[in-house]
Order: C-alpha cells, then structure tokens, then sequence
C-alpha cells in the first residue's frame, strides 16, 4: 500500500524557519506531482506548493514566494518544504498530497495525516 507521512511540525516564533519533509513509502513507479496544502481551522485547503516530480519544476502561492522553498530526495522519495521567514499567518495544519502515483498496489492521489505548524509573535 502507498502511504504518505509528514514530519518536521512545531511551534516556533515569528521569523524563524523550520523545515517540513514529506514521504512516500510503497512499491512506488512513479509520481506526477506532490503537494503541500495548509487548512486553518474553519477554512478551506490552501494550495501552497507544487513539485512536477519528473520535471523537478516548482511552483508556489502567492502567500509564500521568496520564503517556501521545495526540494526533493528522489531515492527516498521525499519532498522538504523549507519555510524561512515564518508568519503568525503561516499557522496551519499542513498536509502533502502525492498525486498521480503508479503503485503496485492501486495508485492515484494519497493525503498525509498533517502535521501542525504554529508561529507566535
């Protein structure tokens, strides 16, 4: 079965930085896309950023550009998300979403459990 495991959450003060890693385990053959989206309580899943897997290219939102960084470990299949800068704002519970996976088990599109992140001024 493909599973998908977050770490690297706490809480820290404003400016400070931490880094969130994001693991795909399983008999894995390939992933389209994997993706970090942060959901505040109350409120929708935020896109936060994307890694084309193949391609390596990235993208990011708005909110985060200049201060989120994606990088990737393709042996262990996993994916950081370096956050420099932090914000109150940037408090969230974050979750990565491997999507488009080919498994030898079914694939498609697998959610981690979240891992919080809470900033403090």
């Amino acid at each position: 079965q493909v599973h998908v495991v977050e770490t690297g959450g706490g809480s820290v003060q404003s400016g400070e930085s931490l880094r969130l890693s994001c693991t795909v385990s399983g008999t894995i053959f390939g992933i389209a896309l994997l993706c970090w989206y942060r959901q505040a309580p109350g409120k929708q899943r935020e896109l936060v950023a994307t890694l084309n897997w193949n391609r390596g290219s990235t993208e990011y939102g708005d909110s985060v550009k200049g201060r989120f960084t994606l990088t990737r470990d393709g042996a262990k299949n996993t994916v950081y998300l370096q956050k420099n800068d932090l914000k109150p704002t940037d408090t969230d519970v974050y979750y990565c979403k491997a999507a488009g996976v080919v498994a030898a088990s079914p694939g498609g599109n697998f959610w981690g459990q979240g891992t919080q992140v809470t900033v403090s001024s």
